[in-house]
Order: C-alpha cells, then structure tokens, then sequence
C-alpha cells in the first residue's frame, strides 16, 4: 500500500502466471508494469505516487468516453450536454478528472486475476447517468486480458481505452519494430486532431501498415484512429508489433478500431518514441457525427469491451 497526495491510499496487487508478471493499482486502474520474466513489456513509473502527475495516461483506463469530444460538448436525446475541457475546447480521456484520475477497488480473485470496480456518479465531468464500471483482469501466460464492463442507469455514452504504452523490451525504442494493423482506413482529422467525418484509405497520409513494416520514420506523426477492417475474423490479431529481437505481441479485440500512438510527445523521464500505444475503443467524437457508430449504451444494452495480448517469444 501506498499514500497517494489528494486520493485515497493507493492499492497494489501482482498477478503472476508462469514467467509473465503484471503489477495493477487502484488509481487510474493502472497497469503499472508487465514483464516477461525481467524483461520490461509497457512503460511505468516505480513509484505509485509518480502517477498522481503522470500527462500522459500510462498504463490507465481512460474515459469515460476516450480519445476526445469536441467542443466538450455532445447532445443526446434533443438535450445538449457540457463536459469539462481539459484540452484547449475539447475534452481528452474523460476530462480533467475522468477514470484515470480516481481511485477504484481492486479486489484479487486468484494469483492470476483481479477485478476492479468504481462507481461514477451521475454528472460525472459534465457525462450524464450513474454508471457503474468494472474490469476484469487475468494473466495466463501467454496472454494478458482485460475485460471491460459498464452498465449505466439510462442511456449515456461510453467508450472505454486501456492506455498501455508497449516497449517490449526494446531500449532504444520502437522506431524498428515492425507494425502490422487489420485496418485500411484512418479517420482524416483536423488542425485539432478532431474528425472530420471522413474516412481516408491509409495510403492517403503514408499510413499503410496493413503489411508489416517498420514504423521508423513515420512515428513522428502516427497518431490516428484506424478502422478495422468490417467482418474481420476475430480469432485473429487486429495490431502485430514485433520487435527487432523477434518477440511479437498480437492484439485481439472487438472493438471497431484503435487509435495507434507511437509516443511522440513523451518526455522526461521517458523520451519520444520509446514505446507504441494501440488503444481499441470506439470511433473518435462519435457523440458528434452521427456517420460513426454509435457510443451510447444503455441499461439494456450495456458496454463490454474485450482486449487480449498475446506475446510470442523469438523467431520461429
């Protein structure tokens, strides 16, 4: 256990499988650590308490509703509804205090799985309805899964990202590992990094990694939502990032994109490039272009989300 400055205590728990490790806290529902026997899969701070001023969302649950609102603002049922800026005009992961920024509780149910749960007051940062959110987490070598549920009291928009920022054990970064995504398409995006509304093939901004390659010199500004391919079978990897070593991580989910982020803002005492965010969640802004599929879930049909990573060592 560990004393936080403003929260409550911040709470600690390991889970372990085989020679897969992975360490969770209460704040944020934060992924503080995953590791591979010692090898450092995402990037962490050591301290708990370091996290409390941490920008750049390592390791959280971002929302409630990811990626960014504009104009932090969206209507709903003939009703406009304000949230909290916390990004110029726009709302980013939640806003100012949005799921990463709270205490949750962390209940460990076996060596292997843990659950955490919070409730979120109805005016929660402006989002309107009491939802209650729970996510279950479960190590099984080789695989790490999160398992995301939220079931609101009326109809409100959600849409949850699991924040990871994966360096696979790569020391000088990630610009030579190669990326591979089922997607073709990209949301074009404005001056803001807002959607238009428009869906662009990927080739249209050099953004092609529906074949495996390098990131390399396009990490500076890969930093988009890409569409996963419709249909797709979802036995198989949405995101393959294999690292020069030969390690591989595949991504499973069944969300209909991700933004993909390849740490160009990071900064002390981590640098740009040093690890690669691919966050599943539903489109960006889609509480303001009725084009996109739909965000908003109701206690009828709640928010379930399911994420897998699966690390596969060495070449064959």
């Amino acid at each position: 256990m560990m004393a936080g400055q403003g929260v409550e205590t911040i709470e600690r728990v390991v889970l372990e499988d085989g020679d897969m490790s992975v360490s969770l806290l209460s704040y944020g529902a934060i992924t503080q650590g995953w590791w591979i026997g010692q090898t450092p899969l995402i990037l962490g701070y050591d301290a708990p308490q370091d996290y409390l001023t941490d920008p750049y969302y390592l390791g959280a649950i971002v929302g409630r509703v990811a990626n960014r609102v504009s104009g932090a603002t969206f209507a709903l049922l003939g009703e406009v509804h304000r949230l909290t800026a916390n990004e110029g005009n726009n709302t980013l992961h939640g806003g100012p205090v949005g799921l990463s920024k709270v205490n949750w509780t962390v209940d460990k149910i076996a060596p292997n799985q843990a659950v955490l749960s919070m409730n979120s007051p109805d005016g929660d940062g402006g989002f309107l309805g009491a939802v209650r959110f729970e996510i279950g987490v479960e190590l099984a070598y080789p695989c790490l899964t999160y398992t995301i549920t939220a079931h609101p009291d009326r109809p409100a928009p959600i849409s949850i990202a699991q924040h990871n920022y994966y360096s696979l054990g790569c020391p000088q970064g990630i610009l030579e590992c190669h990326l591979k995504l089922k997607a073709t398409h990209s949301l074009e995006l404005n001056e803001s990094a807002i959607p238009t509304g428009r869906i662009l093939n990927t080739d249209a901004e050099n953004l092609d990694f529906s074949h495996n390659r390098v990131i390399g010199q396009e990490a500076g500004h890969l930093d988009h939502y890409f569409v996963f391919e419709s249909g797709r079978d979802v036995t198989m990897p949405v995101a393959e990032v294999e690292t020069p070593s030969g390690l591989r991580m595949n991504v499973y989910s069944d969300q209909p994109g991700a933004q993909v982020y390849a740490a160009a803002h990071l900064s002390d005492p981590f640098r740009p490039g040093a690890a690669l965010c691919i966050e599943p969640a539903g489109y960006t802004d889609a509480v303001n272009n009725p084009t996109f599929p739909s965000v908003i879930c109701t206690p009828e049909k709640p928010y379930h989300q399911k994420l897998t990573l699966e690390i596969v060592e060495g070449r064959a």
